[in-house]
C-alpha cells in the first residue's frame, strides 16, 4: 500500500498542528488520519467541515444516521467502526445500531430518523434534486429546510472522508476493533 501511517514527525509540516490536536482529542492517533495526512488541505478540510457538520442543528442522532448512511453506502469499514462507537455513546438501541450497519436494511424503527435515512439517500440517488414528496416526507417529521442543507454538508464531509478512507487503504484501530464488530451484522 503507498499511503504510509504518517506521524507529526514524517507528516509534511501543514499536517503536523491537525494530526497532534486529533491525537490530544481523541487519546491516539487515527490511522485514517496518518494516512490522510500525506495531504495537508485534504486533512485540514475534512477536520473542518466535519467539525461544521457536528455542529449544524440536525441532532446528533440524526447526523450519525447521515453518517452511517454513507459509511454504508461507501463501504468504509473505518467510519462504521468509528461511528457505531459514537453511536454507543450517544447511548443508541443495539436494533437502531445494527440497522444502520446493515444497508439492506429496509426501515429504521424510528420513524423520524428513517426520514433522514431515506432523504439522504433521495439526495444521493438524485444529485441532489430530490423530488417534492420526498422533501415534503422529510419535513413531514419536523425537519427544516436548513437541516435539509445540513443532510447534504455531512454527505460532503462523509464522502470525503469515506472515498479517502478506501483510497488510503486505512485500518480500523484498535481502539475502535470491538465496534468494528458487531452481534449479528458483519
Amino acid at each position: 500500500m503507498p499511503f504510509a501511517d504518517l506521524t507529526p514527525a514524517t507528516a509534511p509540516p501543514a499536517s503536523r498542528r491537525a494530526m497532534e490536536a486529533v491525537t490530544e482529542r481523541l487519546g491516539y492517533r487515527p490511522a485514517a488520519v496518518a494516512r490522510l495526512a500525506a495531504s495537508p488541505h485534504t486533512l485540514d478540510g475534512f477536520l473542518k467541515i466535519s467539525a461544521i457538520f457536528d455542529a449544524c442543528t440536525l441532532d446528533p442522532l440524526s447526523r450519525e444516521v447521515v453518517v452511517m448512511t454513507m459509511a454504508t453506502r461507501n463501504d468504509c469499514h473505518v467510519c462504521v467502526a468509528m461511528h457505531t462507537a459514537k453511536l454507543t455513546a450517544l447511548d443508541a438501541g443495539p436494533a437502531l445500531i445494527a440497522a444502520l450497519r446493515d444497508p439492506a436494511h429496509p426501515a429504521l424503527s424510528d420513524e423520524r430518523l428513517d426520514a433522514v435515512r431515506r432523504f439522504t439517500l433521495a439526495v444521493l440517488a438524485s444529485a441532489g434534486d430530490v423530488d417534492d414528496a420526498d422533501l415534503r416526507d422529510f419535513l413531514a417529521y419536523g425537519y427544516t429546510e436548513q437541516n435539509a442543507l445540513e443532510v447534504v454538508l455531512g454527505i460532503g464531509a462523509y464522502t470525503l472522508s469515506t472515498l479517502a478512507n478506501r483510497l488510503t487503504g486505512a485500518p480500523v484501530d484498535e481502539q475502535l476493533a470491538a465496534f468494528a464488530r458487531w452481534p449479528g451484522v458483519s
